[in-house]
C-alpha cells in the first residue's frame, strides 16, 4: 500500500508518433469539426428564421442538431489541440468532463429519437388529432423530460466510473476518454458497479427501439395505404431521414459498445473511435437539407435572399 499510485492524470496515446502524421491528423479532425460546426448551426439558424418550420418535427430536428454540436464538441476540440501541440496529456477532471457531456448527448439524443418517432406518428396515423396531442407544452415537457434523463443517467454513469481512484495504469489508447477504455483501468468495484448500470441502460434502450420499431411500422403501412401520391411523398419525406439518422445513431452507438477494446494504438481503433463520435453530427445536417423538402426549400430562400445564389441545383 506503500507504493500505491493514485493517478491525476491520463495518457492520451496517438497512433503514430511521427509529428507530421499527428498535425496532418490534427487538421483532418479540424475540417470534420468544423464541417459539422457548419451543417448543425446552418440547420438551427434556418429552422430558427423561417416561420414555415415552426412547428414540433422542427423543433426536434433544431435541439437535435444542437445535440450533435454538443457531443462533437465535447471530444473533437481537445484532440485537435493535442495532435496540433504534441500534448498528450488530459486531466482527471477533464477526462471526467468527457464522458459526462459525451454520455449526456448520446442519451439526450436517442430519447429525442422516440419522441419523433411518437410526433411522427400521429402525424401521419392520426393527422386530424394531431393537433390536439401534439402541442407545444407537450413538446417541451418531452424535451425537458429528455434533457433530465440525459443529466440523471450521465451523473449516475460518470460518478460509478470516477469515484474511486485510479491505481491501476493511466494509460489511454485512444485519442479521448473513452468509456471502455476508462473501464478497464477502474478499480474492480467501480468495474461492478458500472456493469449493473449498463445492462440497466441496455434494458431500456431496447424498449426504446421497440417503441420506435413500433411506431415507424405504423408510419409506413400507413403510408402505402394513401391513395394520394403527393401525401405519400410528403410523408416519406419527413420520414426518410429521421429513420436514416436514426439507423446512423444505431449502427454508430453498436460500434462503440460492441468494438472490441484497443489494447495498443492502431488505425483500426482511430478509425471506429472517428465513426461514433464524428460521422453523426457531421452526416445528420446532410441528410436534413438533401433529404427534407422543407428544410431544402428553407435553404435555397435563405440563400437566395443573403447572397442571391440560387442552390437548387446544387442541393438537387
Amino acid at each position: 500500500m506503500d507504493n500505491l499510485t493514485i493517478f491525476t492524470k491520463f495518457l492520451l496515446m496517438d497512433v503514430t508518433s511521427s509529428r507530421e502524421l499527428q498535425v496532418l491528423q490534427g487538421a483532418l479532425f479540424l475540417v470534420i469539426y468544423l464541417g459539422a460546426l457548419t451543417g448543425n448551426l446552418v440547420t438551427v439558424t434556418v429552422i430558427a428564421k423561417d416561420t414555415h418550420l415552426h412547428s414540433p418535427m422542427y423543433f426536434f430536428i433544431s435541439n437535435v442538431a444542437l445535440i450533435d454540436l454538443g457531443g462533437i464538441s465535447a471530444v473533437v476540440p481537445k484532440a485537435i489541440v493535442n495532435s496540433m501541440t504534441g500534448s498528450k496529456t488530459i486531466s482527471l477532471t477533464a477526462c471526467a468532463a468527457q464522458i459526462f457531456l459525451f454520455t449526456l448527448f448520446a442519451v439526450v439524443e436517442i430519447a429525442l429519437l422516440v419522441v419523433m418517432s411518437y410526433d411522427r406518428y400521429v402525424a401521419i396515423c392520426h393527422p386530424l388529432h394531431y393537433g390536439l396531442i401534439i402541442t407545444p407544452s407537450l413538446c417541451f415537457q418531452a424535451t425537458a423530460g429528455s434533457w433530465a434523463s440525459g443529466l440523471i443517467y450521465s451523473a449516475i454513469h460518470t460518478g460509478a466510473l470516477f469515484r474511486l481512484p485510479f491505481t491501476k495504469t493511466n494509460v489511454i489508447q485512444q485519442y479521448f476518454c473513452d468509456i471502455p477504455q476508462i473501464l478497464g483501468i477502474s478499480s474492480s468495484d467501480a468495474q461492478f458497479s458500472e456493469y449493473v448500470i449498463i445492462v440497466v441502460c441496455v434494458c431500456i434502450v431496447l424498449i426504446c427501439l421497440s417503441f420506435m420499431f413500433m411506431s415507424y411500422v405504423n408510419i409506413f403501412s400507413t403510408v402505402l395505404k394513401m391513395h394520394s401520391m403527393e401525401a405519400r411523398k410528403k410523408a416519406i419525406s419527413t420520414c426518410t431521414p429521421q429513420v436514416a439518422i436514426l439507423l446512423l445513431v444505431l449502427i454508430s452507438e453498436s460500434v462503440a459498445v460492441l468494438a472490441p477494446t484497443a489494447k495498443k494504438p492502431s488505425l483500426r481503433n482511430l478509425l471506429t473511435a472517428m465513426f461514433y463520435t464524428m460521422v453523426p453530427p457531421f452526416v445528420n445536417p446532410i441528410i436534413y437539407c438533401l433529404r427534407n423538402r422543407e428544410i431544402n426549400a428553407s435553404l435555397q430562400r435563405m440563400f437566395h435572399s443573403y447572397f442571391q445564389f440560387p442552390v437548387k441545383d446544387f442541393l438537387n
